[in-house]
C-alpha cells in the first residue's frame, strides 16, 4: 500500500485543500504564543492566536472523520511576564467547535537539562512566601474526540491492516504508555541537528499517538508541521498524511527528513500557496537580538 504525504505552504486557517471527514487522527503543535526563544512576537496580541486556533478547531470538526481523535502538544506560556492560559483556552475553543474532551497526557522532559532560571531563583534571593515561581518542565498533550468511534467498523478492515496496527504490549507496559504522564526527552538544541532553530517536538510524542490512534493506511493531518516530524514518522509507520506550514524556508529540512526514510510506493508532494510567508530568517534575527541583549 503506498503512502501520499502532502505539504502545504500557506494558512492552515481554511484545510480548503482536504475533503470533509477524510482526517483519520490529527497530531501537532501549534506555534507557542509569542515565545521569546521561538516565535518573539509573532503574534499581535494573545487574541490573534486564540482566533487562528478557533479557525482552526471549526475546520477540524469539518476533516476529521467521526469518531476520530485530534491532538495538541501545547502548554501555557509565559510572555513578558504574563503567564498565558493556553491549555484553557484551546480546550475552551475545541469544546465551543463540537470536540468531546477525551483526555490530557502531561508530557515531562528531564530535570537535568533545566537549571535554576531568574524566574525561579527569585526564591534565592527573598526565601519568603509570594516570591514562588517554578520552572516549567512539562507540556501538556490534549486529546480531542469527534463524537464516539464506532468498532464495529472495524470488521471492514482487512487482515493486513489489522495485523500492521497492532499495539505492542511490550512497549505499552515497559514505556509506561497507559499512564497520564508520559518521560520523553526533548529534541536538545545541538548546532548539527537538522531541526536547528526550529522548535521541534521528539518523534517519539507522535509515534505514540499515530500507534494508538490511527490504523494502518489511514491518513494523519498536522496543520502547524514546522520541520516535518509527524509526517515523517505517519510515513514510516504507513501512514498518509496531510500538513500545513507558513514558512517556505522549511521546505528544505521537510524533504530532506523524507530522503532518509522514503519506501518506493510514498510520494512526498508540494502545494505552494500566494499567502505563504517566510518566517524562519526574521524569527532567528529576532531571537539573536534578544539574546545579544540579555548577555549585555
Amino acid at each position: 500500500m503506498g503512502t501520499v504525504h502532502r505539504v502545504i505552504f500557506g494558512n492552515c486557517r481554511t484545510m480548503k485543500e482536504i475533503h470533509d471527514e477524510s482526517i483519520q487522527l490529527m497530531v501537532t503543535s501549534p506555534p507557542y504564543y509569542n515565545a521569546p526563544f521561538d516565535y518573539p512576537n509573532l503574534f499581535k496580541n494573545y487574541d490573534e492566536f486564540l482566533r487562528l486556533i478557533g479557525h482552526l478547531a471549526r475546520d477540524l470538526y469539518r476533516v476529521l472523520a467521526p469518531g476520530r481523535v485530534a491532538c495538541f502538544v501545547t502548554d501555557d506560556m509565559l510572555v513578558k511576564g504574563e503567564k498565558y492560559p493556553v491549555v484553557a483556552d484551546i480546550t475552551r475553543l475545541m469544546l465551543d467547535a463540537g470536540f468531546r474532551y477525551r483526555d490530557r497526557i502531561v508530557w515531562v522532559k528531564p530535570k537535568g537539562y533545566v537549571r535554576i532560571s531568574r524566574r525561579s531563583g527569585v526564591v534565592i534571593q527573598h526565601p519568603y512566601p509570594m516570591y514562588y515561581y517554578p520552572d516549567n518542565i512539562q507540556e501538556s498533550i490534549l486529546i480531542f474526540q469527534k463524537g464516539r468511534f464506532d468498532y464495529s467498523r472495524l470488521q471492514e478492515l482487512d487482515a493486513k491492516s489489522l495485523s500492521q496496527s497492532k499495539i505492542s504490549i511490550d512497549d505499552y507496559h515497559s514505556q509506561e504508555w497507559y499512564l497520564t504522564v508520559w518521560n520523553i526527552t526533548n529534541v536538545l538544541p545541538l548546532g548539527k541537528r537538522l531541526e536547528k532553530g526550529v522548535a521541534a517536538f521528539p518523534e517519539e510524542i507522535p509515534k505514540r499517538l499515530i500507534k494508538l490512534f490511527s490504523y494502518f493506511g489511514e491518513t494523519v493531518l498536522d496543520p502547524f508541521l514546522g520541520s516535518g516530524t509527524t509526517m515523517k514518522v505517519a510515513q514510516e509507520l504507513g501512514r498518509s498524511s496531510w500538513g500545513y506550514e507558513i514558512d517556505l524556508e522549511l521546505r528544505k529540512i521537510i524533504k530532506e527528513k523524507f530522503d532518509f526514510n522514503h519506501p518506493p510506493a510514498s510520494r512526498l508532494i508540494f502545494i505552494e500557496r500566494r499567502d505563504a510567508r517566510r518566517l524562519r530568517s526574521s524569527l532567528q534575527r529576532k531571537v539573536r537580538t534578544r539574546v545579544s541583549v540579555t548577555l549585555k
